[in-house]
């Protein structure tokens, strides 16, 4: 099995609401994550902020994780 940096992930720190947290995501993440961002006129910390709020109970880069897949579902289809 691979190390985590083998793996890719990447740990970045965040401020939100207030508080500096820590978010552990594979670096492809990473990188959608800065697309919608950008896509929507956000920053990062901005759109993990509006995922923050939605996530009730689920764990940020799992929440993460999931809205970047949603995002991807939703997109039309590449030509």
């Amino acid at each position: 099995m691979p190390a985590a940096d083998e793996a890719g992930i990447r740990k970045r720190s965040l401020t939100i609401a207030g508080h500096r947290t820590s978010v552990s995501l594979e670096e492809p993440f990473w990188e959608a994550l800065g697309e919608l961002a950008a896509g929507r006129g956000l920053s990062v910390q901005a759109l993990v902020a509006a995922i923050d709020g939605e996530r009730g109970a689920s764990n940020l880069s799992s929440a993460i994780r999931v809205h970047v897949l949603r995002a991807a579902r939703s997109a039309p289809p590449e030509r």
